[in-house]
């Protein structure tokens, strides 16, 4: 018994060692290697694709904040004059309680 164990261990390990021989044989060829190539080529493509899509997302955002800061700058500003207009309005209210007293 412990023979038919034995040879059956010896027998796929031989069969691993013939199948990762003829693999190496495999993936070192001329066609793997035209595979790789053309694989590699299409992975440059998309990298291309994606980083103008990159460049074109971060311009946008640019153009977002940009947009935003000015719409925030108007809006403090705006703030300012209704603060300014207020403090007025008050002075006047206060000399005209002040001249009725």
């Amino acid at each position: 018994m412990l023979d038919i164990f034995k040879m059956k261990k010896l027998g796929i390990f031989a069969g691993g060692v013939l199948f990762g021989t003829a693999g190496v044989k495999l993936l070192s060829s001329s066609d793997a290697k035209k595979v790789y190539t053309n694989c590699t080529a299409a992975a440059l493509r998309a990298k291309d694709c994606i980083m103008k899509t990159v460049t074109t997302v971060q311009e946008n955002a640019e153009d977002i904040l940009a947009e935003a800061k000015m719409i925030n700058e108007e809006r403090a500003a705006k703030e300012a004059a209704n603060v300014e207009e207020s403090e007025d309005f008050n002075e006047v209210e206060e000399t005209v309680h002040t001249e009725e007293a």
